[in-house]
């Protein structure tokens, strides 16, 4: 069973976009291990508090202007 995790920033993509990139990263996983793959594909989207990891030793807060939901 594929499984794909993909953390991102609190806030930072609204429904719809989460919906797309479910439904693409399955097709993805179907390219690579066939249509038996698809109903065995598990897509985490997992958003993370703003202010909850840091990048480059800083701590990271999403920009304004990046905020969808």
């Amino acid at each position: 069973m594929p499984f794909v995790n993909i953390k991102t920033p609190e806030a930072g993509l609204s429904a719809e976009q989460k919906s797309e990139i479910g439904h693409r990263v399955t097709e993805l996983m179907v390219e690579y291990f066939s249509e038996a793959a698809r109903p065995h594909t598990m897509v985490l989207i997992e958003e993370v508090k703003d202010g909850g990891y840091y990048r480059a030793d800083e701590l990271f807060t999403i920009p304004e202007g990046f905020r969808n939901a």
